[in-house]
């Protein structure tokens, strides 16, 4: 199909995927029986049986993982010799987190201000809607063999998928693998995600009294659990902000697109006046270097709280670890640093919670030339190479047991989509236009890897 007739025919069949995302975003697919009802994800899982088998696809069937959850594996036929693009995604959302928080229903699709609002409107359900006007697009004239698959406790990270991938590599082998779980630079502006940081989380535990005590009658004498852990998680970085976890190299620096400061205050919604971590460029900071977050902390809250020495406290804390770098042997750095740092000779207890390899994608071959090629036919400009902040495990998976295929991340969560946050959103443009890149890329693939 000409460029042109391409370009058309996706710009038709938008309306048919407002119509597909407005019904995937109705289904509450958290995949936590604590937080969501299981037949939510089931529900989610029969519109995608039922939604790519018409748009062409065969065998499409739901597998049940090892974690509980299902994928979704199906296949369509090109000409014979044909190479072999494997589309991912994930259907599972993160959970609302604040209802009120949020300016319009979390499961209602809502249009304003140009964009599409609603909880996996973009991460991951904008990616199916691309997937599915990208094969629609194409129709029955696939000059490759394609095939998907996709995760539904992506967001959980419990591994179900992770698990299925080695046991199943028949099912899923291909030349190129797209993940559709990445993003653009911004708005208009085409990029390729070619490196994912690694996670080390850990929750460590202070431990100083056998009771809560009267800080009037023992306080200045007696050891105050939340005060050790505070001044313990004040040593992870320095006064600049830097990462200062001991053994960590934090110096760095991104080969790729710079990120703009003024861009990014705006992306991460930075308040007027507070200072961004660091002393390196944006990019080296969040794309390069690893970066420490305290995500929960166990104390009493203000409300309610007394006049008492906390004899037990507890963190969460979430250690990014960039490519170069060995997730398992930063979570140590990590653990040795908290024990060394405790004053007082409290007791400190650490126990490691999640572990993932950072991932370096494909920046060279056939495939890659191709996607290249289609983002910018589509997008009319360059395209940029950038970083993620966030892991995706999969995408080592993938690369083990797949190491002869190129793997490339894109997808439509750029940065003002907000996921993970309340108010998620999507723009409606980056589902068209990249609906059409990976029409693009599937049509003229072969053709570049026959040449």
């Amino acid at each position: 199909m000409p460029d042109d007739a391409l370009r058309e025919r996706v710009h038709e069949l938008m309306p048919r995927a407002k119509t597909d995302l407005t019904e995937m975003v109705s289904f509450r697919s958290v995949h936590d029986p604590a937080q969501s009802p299981p037949e939510e994800c089931d529900k989610m899982v029969d519109w995608l049986l039922e939604a790519f088998s018409v748009a062409g696809l065969q065998d499409v069937e739901a597998h049940v993982t090892s974690d509980g959850s299902k994928a979704v594996t199906g296949h369509a036929e090109g000409p014979p010799d044909a190479p072999t693009v494997l589309l991912y995604f994930h259907h599972d959302v993160q959970p609302p987190l604040n209802d009120a928080a949020w300016h319009s229903p979390v499961w209602t699709l809502t249009e304003r201000d140009g964009r599409w609002y609603g909880r996996g409107a973009a991460d991951c359900k904008g990616n199916i809607a691309a997937h599915l006007t990208a094969l629609r697009a194409l129709g029955g004239d696939l000059p490759v063999n394609v095939k998907i698959i996709g995760e539904g406790s992506e967001e959980q990270g419990t591994g179900g998928l992770e698990d299925f991938v080695p046991k199943n590599a028949d099912l899923l082998r291909a030349d190129a693998i797209v993940v559709a779980d990445a993003g653009n630079f911004a708005v208009g502006v085409p990029g390729l995600t070619t490196s994912l940081r690694g996670i080390a989380n850990v929750v460590v535990t202070v431990e100083t009294l056998g009771s809560a005590m009267h800080s009037g009658m023992f306080g200045g004498a007696a050891p105050d659990a939340l005060a050790a852990l505070i001044h313990m998680l004040a040593t992870l970085r320095d006064d600049a902000g830097n990462t200062t976890v001991r053994g960590l190299d934090n110096t760095a620096t991104w080969p790729g697109v710079d990120y703009p400061v003024e861009q990014f205050r705006t992306d991460a919604t930075v308040l007027d006046g507070v200072d961004l971590l660091g002393s390196g460029l944006v990019s080296d900071m969040v794309w390069a270097r690893p970066a420490v977050t305290v995500l929960g902390i166990d104390c009493p809250p203000v409300v309610g709280s007394s006049a008492a020495i906390q004899p037990v406290a507890r963190a969460r804390i979430n250690l990014r670890v960039p490519p170069g770098s060995d997730a398992r042997q930063a979570q140590d750095a990590l653990i040795a640093h908290l024990e060394d740092v405790a004053p007082w000779h409290v007791r400190v207890t650490v126990v490691r919670e999640a572990d993932g390899q950072p991932f370096i994608g494909s920046t060279s071959g056939d495939a890659y030339e191709s996607m290249v090629s289609s983002m910018r036919d589509v997008y009319g400009r360059d395209v940029v190479l950038q970083g993620q902040g966030g892991s995706i495990p999969l995408c080592n998976v993938f690369a083990d047991t797949y190491p002869d295929a190129e793997i490339m991340l894109i997808g439509v969560e750029e940065p003002a989509c907000l996921i993970h946050a309340p108010n998620e959103s999507v723009a409606p443009s980056e589902i068209e236009h990249m609906a059409l890149v990976e029409a693009t890329f599937l049509r003229d693939y072969s053709r570049r890897r026959s040449a």
